[in-house]
């Protein structure tokens, strides 16, 4: 259908954010030993503007592959935003949401909690995804033409699981009856298309935890919804580059916080029988065997189908898409203190929140990534500056916090540790964006399937009994500032895990439904400008403070020099099969330090017609694996793999690899220097 009229200005953009790949932490199951150690897949900002026509409006939405948008990454990317636009995108109309993988680098909090798994606020990784951030809005600000959206939603199958149905089942019959599962299942999908016709991009919002990959995997990569945006984009991009190409397709988090997608549920490990029962426990090695499984034979598949159902229903949306989006632009957008917000539950009643903290059941973990946190047990002992954060941890909380999170048991009360800054954050964001019928809620964390149900309920009856009735509201998860949990207050009495980490206690989804409201009724009312700001989240003072190594000269094997072959790949293969070449290689980290986006390998395809090899595959691609081993004596080894897939072109193809090594020039000075190697050429046939 091409255009009647062009309903609104439309700019897309994709811009990198991986940062280091080696020895950072994995951001998402807790884990300090599961850092990482290679690439599977880069890491993406996507950003969408939307303006009205005479431009007096617009609205941001950013979906990155990260596990969530911390308040340090939030506050850094709206301060870049400032000196470039001025007030043109600020705190109420630009959204960053996280797509929530768990295989990202971590080490971009500022809240200390987050530290102690992070190995600190790590610099190279946070700047990577502020700078991604940033570069992806400014793409699509440079290329805003005029064009139309439409939205569309549907069902999609075999693709989740509610990973607490014990807690789901606390909430009361007469609510639950009116849903017919313990999931959403349901994808709403915006199409963008310019005003010919022409295929902009997407944004699709599922509620699902991309984990997918486990807690075992130290590959970089964006996980099941990071798959789904793959296809798309290679789909549409045609003949370009994985991570090139002007379709943008977003697959974005909403209410995922009890939503596993290891659909086949929770298993022992080491006995192999179910263990989905309300401690989800085994009768040997407790909770600690107890782990989900995903329909694949390993966790690769795994990531692929779910990945794929997510992209097969978005493409069948996308392509019968009519319903056009129409109308102005709003956004509301206020900090709260969390820890102190009251709540008028009925004329006669009204509750507290609580400062945060967080529950026995926290340590525990899920079923998709068994509890770690056991490093209180001296990992660091004889720092004395984390032994201080290990004592702080130890320490007991007060009657009060006991009293108001009841009844939780509390493991950690973060929201009463301030050294050397507070572990968690008081001010959190509360947003909504209005794109003409549909409501964007923005919130800050995982809201459980049940929790989501009832904030759209409410922010959708504000909007109806103030005079806009039939909107669209999706809930965008993991946005501005992270709060763990949003569980709902039945659910909170069971204390899983995921009620131990609603962290400002039993009324927090009350509270946020308040808040909401208050918003939707603001921009349904048109008195946004009444909204009070709230009091500014603050910006520590800590710029880099970290337990990673430091990056030391690296050395080659005698004889050898970087980037030269250790074990060559063979000479023939077929589809199917997987070509394997290992270089004398260095600390990947170098490459994430010295440039933004760095890619570490190529396949090439050797063209007899010119003579020339043309790249065919690339680091960003699902098909190459790109490991790094570190060895002693400042040397280390790089393996890459290409799963070579079904139907690729028959002919003769070679692997190479792009590093940077650190180099001694003198007892003070190291330089950086890159380097590259190649493995022979070999038949496909």
């Amino acid at each position: 259908t091409v255009s009647e009229t062009a309903n609104y200005l439309l700019g897309v953009g994709r811009a990198d954010v991986t940062g280091p790949v080696a020895q950072v932490p994995l951001m998402g199951y807790a884990k300090s030993d599961q850092a990482g150690a290679g690439l599977l897949s880069r890491l993406y900002s996507r950003a969408f503007i939307v303006a009205e026509l005479n431009n007096s409006r617009r609205v941001v939405f950013v979906s990155a592959d990260i596990g969530m948008v911390s308040q340090r990454v939030r506050l850094e990317v709206l301060q870049k935003l400032r000196s470039k636009y001025g007030d043109l995108y600020r705190q109420d109309n630009v959204i960053l949401s996280g797509t929530h993988t768990h295989s990202g680098p971590a080490g971009y909090f500022q809240y200390t909690l987050f530290w102690i798994t992070s190995k600190g606020l790590i610099r190279p990784s946070l700047n990577s995804i502020v700078n991604g951030i940033v570069k992806s809005i400014d793409i699509a600000h440079e290329n805003m033409k005029r064009g139309r959206i439409f939205i569309n939603r549907g069902t999609v199958e075999n693709s989740q699981i509610n990973r607490s149905p014990f807690s789901y089942l606390k909430n009361p019959e007469s609510e639950r009856s009116r849903y017919s599962s313990n999931t959403d299942k349901e994808m709403v999908m915006l199409k963008m298309v310019d005003e010919d016709g022409q295929d902009l991009g997407l944004i699709s919002w599922f509620a699902v935890h991309p984990v997918s990959m486990n807690n075992t995997n130290h590959l970089v990569n964006s996980d099941n919804v990071g798959y789904a945006s793959y296809l798309f984009e290679q789909d549409k991009n045609k003949g370009m580059l994985p991570g090139e190409g002007s379709f943008v397709a977003a697959f974005a988090s909403s209410n995922l916080g009890d939503v596993s997608p290891n659909t086949r549920g929770p298993f022992c490990a080491n006995t192999g029988e179910s263990c989905n029962n309300p401690q989800s426990s085994c009768p040997v090695g407790g909770a600690a065997m107890c782990m989900a499984r995903g329909p694949g034979n390993d966790m690769f598949e795994s990531t692929r189908i779910i990945g794929q159902n997510i992209y097969l229903k978005a493409k069948e949306l996308y392509e019968k898409a009519s319903q056009e989006i129409r109308g102005p632009l709003s956004s509301a957008h206020q900090w709260v203190n969390m820890s102190d917000v009251s709540v008028e539950l009925d004329a006669t009643h009204t509750v507290k929140t609580c400062k945060p903290a967080l529950g026995h059941s926290f340590a525990a973990g899920t079923i998709d990534g068994v509890g770690a946190l056991n490093f209180t047990q001296g990992s660091v002992e004889g720092d004395p500056f984390w032994d201080q954060i290990r004592d702080q941890l130890l320490g007991e909380p007060s009657n009060e916090t006991k009293a108001c999170h009841h009844p939780k048991p509390i493991l950690f009360s973060t929201g009463e540790m301030t050294w050397p800054h507070p572990w968690h954050p008081d001010i959190v964001d509360v947003q909504v964006a209005v794109i003409g019928s549909l409501a964007i809620v923005a919130v800050p964390g995982e809201f459980t399937t049940m929790s989501g149900r009832r904030l759209r309920e409410a922010v959708k009856s504000e909007f109806d009994s103030h005079g806009t009735p039939r909107m669209n509201v999706v809930i965008a998860g993991l946005c501005n500032v992270y709060t763990h949990y949003i569980a709902t207050f039945e659910e909170y009495q069971a204390q899983r895990y995921e009620a131990a980490s609603t962290i400002y206690g039993p009324h927090t989804l009350s509270a946020y439904i308040q808040l909401y409201r208050g918003l939707a009724r603001a921009i349904a009312t048109g008195t946004i400008q009444d909204l009070p700001r709230g009091p500014e989240p603050p910006l520590f003072n800590v710029t880099n403070l970290t337990l990673l190594p430091s990056l030391g000269a690296e050395h080659a094997p005698p004889n050898k020099n970087f980037g030269d072959v250790l074990q060559e790949v063979r000479q023939q293969y077929r589809a199917g099969e997987v070509a394997e070449v290992t270089f004398v290689g260095a600390n990947p980290r170098n490459s994430a330090e010295n440039a933004t986006e760095h890619n570490f390998l190529m396949v090439e395809r050797y063209s007899n017609v010119s003579g020339t090899w043309q790249g065919v595959q690339n680091d960003a691609s699902w098909d190459t694996r790109f490991y790094w081993t570190k060895g002693s004596l400042g040397r280390s080894n790089v393996t890459i793999e290409w799963h070579i897939p079904h139907g690729t072109e028959l002919g003769i193809y070679r692997i190479r690899y792009f590093g940077h090594y650190k180099k001694q020039l003198s007892i003070l000075h190291t330089i950086t220097v890159p380097f590259e190697g190649s493995s022979s050429a070999f038949g496909i046939t």
